[in-house]
């Protein structure tokens, strides 16, 4: 199995059913990790070190942190409905706890941060939504924490690709600091299907191909994009939806196109 792809198990005492942190990945700033509940159980956490995007994907939480309750979120039945997450911003430093209300699936970005935020909700109308691409490069996004909002590295980004559509496309890559060209940041691809049973497919390849893997995706399986351009094809008969979170030395996300095939883009 490739060394890029992190799939599920079970659930454990907490809930958790997949986790990349900086030291399994082997980078520096984003944490990833999907929490399943039950309605009634509850999950805690905070890091001194690290803020939490807080990302209720499917049921309804009531998400308390830093003394306040922000009240039951969510409500979406699956990732695929057309509706904005629930979505907590939680500051470095900061306790805070997930609540389920009902069978809930949360995910839970992270990356370094500094104390002395404050913890607030993301609104649905904080989160904007956008149609990048035509005709079958077309895909739908909705900016969870776009780098217009407060936060100190994390950036986090949900994207539905129609069965049959390129993602992520055409190749791009955001692994290079290069002033007002380029930022250098990790990133994950948290992958759902509908229906659940279908695949998909990622490429991650770098200029020189020291990298260069295809990696066939399943319902609830993570990409590690360490370097290197990173496009996604799903497959005809299966939407797919991917939750992204990038962190990096700068939170900026400029990305350069493959110039193989920047030309993509042109197009009348």
């Amino acid at each position: 199995m490739s060394k890029l792809l992190v799939r599920p198990h079970a659930p454990d005492a907490t809930g958790s059913v997949l986790e990349v942190t900086p030291a399994s990945a082997g980078w520096t700033h984003v944490g990833f990790q999907v929490v399943k509940l039950a309605a009634g159980a509850v999950f805690e956490g905070g890091d001194p070190d690290r803020e939490t995007c807080i990302v209720v994907m499917s049921g309804t939480a009531e998400v308390s942190a830093q003394g306040v309750s922000f009240g039951a979120i969510g409500g979406r039945a699956s990732v695929f409905e057309d509706k904005a997450p629930g979505a907590v911003y939680v500051p470095a430093a900061i306790a805070f706890s997930v609540s389920a209300v009902s069978d809930v699936e949360v995910a839970l970005c992270s990356a370094p941060g500094q104390p002395g935020g404050q913890a607030r909700l993301i609104a649905e109308h904080d989160m904007p939504r956008e149609t990048r691409g035509r005709g079958t490069n077309t895909r739908f996004v909705r900016n969870i924490l776009p780098e217009t909002a407060p936060a100190d590295g994390l950036l986090v980004v949900e994207v539905i690709t129609p069965g049959g559509h390129w993602s992520s496309y055409p190749p791009h890559k955001h692994d290079t600091a290069a002033e007002g060209e380029e930022t250098a940041l990790e990133e994950t691809y948290y992958h759902r299907l509908n229906p659940p049973q279908g695949f998909a497919f990622q490429r991650v390849y770098t200029d020189d191909r020291s990298l260069d893997e295809t990696v066939c995706v399943q319902d609830g399986d993570v990409v590690m994009v360490p370097r290197g351009y990173h496009p996604v094809g799903a497959p005809h008969g299966y939407d797919l939806y991917y939750l992204n979170v990038m962190a990096g030395p700068h939170r900026k996300w400029i990305f350069r196109n493959d110039p193989a095939h920047d030309w993509i883009m042109r197009q009348a």
